[in-house]
Formats: structure tokens, sequence, C-alpha cells
């Protein structure tokens, strides 16, 4: 596997570990849609939370959660309605993006709740 997969793997793992540690349930990791996916699905006080897990070696290149775009955004969103459908759910969805920095002697993790509104 390559480098850059290792590293968004170790991102996804401290992610969810991280969710749980504040509460969070975790329903699935990965989950796909046709050619979609969303990294974690978890719920929080009858939230149903769609998170995008972003893990860079370092911010040369700018923050980790600046590579989440509009597309990738719509991507999620699409996942997430399907996700829901086919669960039945009736609870209010959430997209939060986590944003993880492993340095050669540091970890960062940056959680932001709400990090985007689906459009209607």
């Amino acid at each position: 596997m390559a480098e850059h997969n290792d590293t968004g793997t170790k991102g996804e793992e401290l992610a969810a570990t991280f969710l749980q540690k504040k509460g969070y349930s975790i329903l699935e990791k990965n989950w796909r849609f046709k050619n979609l996916e969303a990294d974690i699905i978890a719920t929080v006080a009858n939230t149903l939370v769609i998170a995008e897990v972003k893990t860079r070696k370092s911010n040369y290149f700018g923050e980790p959660e600046s590579f989440v775009n509009k597309q990738k955004q719509k991507n999620l969103i699409k996942t997430a309605q399907e996700y829901v459908v086919r669960n039945q759910l009736d609870l209010e969805v959430r997209f939060d993006i986590i944003s993880i920095i492993l340095g050669d002697n540091q970890m960062q993790i940056n959680h932001i709740e709400d990090a985007f509104y689906p459009i209607v």
C-alpha cells in the first residue's frame, strides 16, 4: 500500500477513537455508495454525523480541511442521503471534518463540527 494510503488509514483510526472518547457511537467506517464514500458515520445526541477525515504529514501546502472542496461536499451529501434512506433514519444530519496532522514527533487533531451545510 502507498505511504499516503497508510497515513490516511492511520488518520481514520485516530479520528474514530477521538470521536468515541467524545461520546460518539461509530456506526460505519468507509461506508460506500456507488463510487462515493463516507469516512466515518456516527451518532451523537440524536444527530447523524458524517465525518470526512483529512490527514497530512504537515500543513506545508495548507490545512488538511482546506482540501474538502465543493465537489467532495456534494458527494458527502449524496452519500448521507443514501445512508439515511437505506437505514430509514429520522435524525438531524451534520457534516464534520476531522483534520489531522501526523508529523514525525507530533499529532494534531482539529474537529470541525458543522463544517458545511447541504445546499437546498
